[in-house]
């Protein structure tokens, strides 16, 4: 065997492990193949489903949106192995609780508004099933079963609805109960209309269906109040990042500031004042930002 040859196995070999890793990441054939076989009962397999390339860039997303909270610590570490320093390192790694308190913050906003959505679209179902001829109860069971799928439901409470809507509970109070879940501040307004309906005899379906329109004029206005703000936080992230766009420009011109930064008396107070400055800057923008959603 030449040496030409030999010097070929090992790229053979790292292609060949990337295309395993890519194959595994993307879920390989096997398992839906499996699948495919066991839910047909053994009958010809149907072609269909997302091409390899699209079940790969998920498996991507997934994996990166679970270790995205580590991003400050890889980039610490990147960092710290280009300086010759520690300090980087430990930022990074200080940065990580930080980073995922923000990321499970936005996750709960999500979930918030997802809910507060199911809870219009509720509204909406039961108004139908109403004027369709319904009784309230079978009307409220048939709406949540129809729109309760996903983040978007009552909760954890939809049981004890469920129930008190099949057996001639208090649906009013299960409601209300509900209404103490993130974002389903509006279950608290149908509890209200259905005991009006319970004790003065008012129309269910009318009080219902007002109460659908305020709460889609109060999410119109919340939606529209958020596209005004996506302005000032595009420019919070700008002004996030233009410290880091000074070390690139520092370094492109051979000033070398990462060696002034981690290794010098003076860029250790540097790093350290521009650091608190830095945190106040954004404190001071999310301040604003907050002032202006109420």
């Amino acid at each position: 065997m030449n040496a030409g040859a030999l010097g070929s196995v090992p790229v053979f070999a790292g292609v060949l492990c990337a295309g395993a890793a890519a194959w595994g990441l993307a879920g390989g054939e096997g398992r839906p193949r499996r699948a495919r076989l066991v839910l047909a009962g053994g009958g010809p397999l149907v072609p269909g489903g997302p091409a390899p390339g699209q079940r790969l860039a998920a498996a991507l997303r997934v994996r990166a949106a679970r270790w995205r909270e580590w991003a400050g610590l890889a980039a610490g570490a990147l960092v710290a192995a280009a300086g010759g320093s520690a300090i980087p390192l430990v930022l990074g790694a200080a940065s990580v609780p930080l980073l995922r308190r923000w990321l499970r913050a936005r996750e709960r906003e999500r979930a918030r508004a997802a809910r507060a959505a199911g809870v219009v679209e509720l509204c909406g179902a039961v108004v139908g099933e109403l004027r369709a001829g319904a009784q309230p109860g079978r009307a409220l069971t048939v709406a949540i079963r129809r729109t309760a799928a996903g983040p978007g439901g009552p909760g954890a409470a939809e049981t004890g609805v469920l129930a008190a809507a099949a057996f001639g509970g208090d649906v009013a109070g299960a409601l209300h109960q509900a209404a103490r879940e993130p974002g389903a501040r509006g279950l608290a307004g149908m509890a209200a209309c259905w005991r009006v309906s319970v004790d003065g005899g008012a129309g269910l379906a009318a009080g219902l269906d007002r109460l659908e329109g305020a709460l889609r004029a109060e999410r119109d206005r919340e939606e529209s109040l958020r596209a005004q703000l996506a302005g000032a936080r595009s420019t919070t992230v700008v002004l996030a990042l233009l410290p880091l766009v000074g070390l690139l420009m520092g370094t492109a011109l051979g000033a070398d500031p990462l060696r002034v930064l981690l290794h010098s008396p003076v860029g250790w107070g540097c790093l350290l004042a521009g650091g608190l400055l830095e945190a106040l800057g954004l404190l001071w923008c999310r301040r604003i930002v907050r002032t202006g959603e109420r």
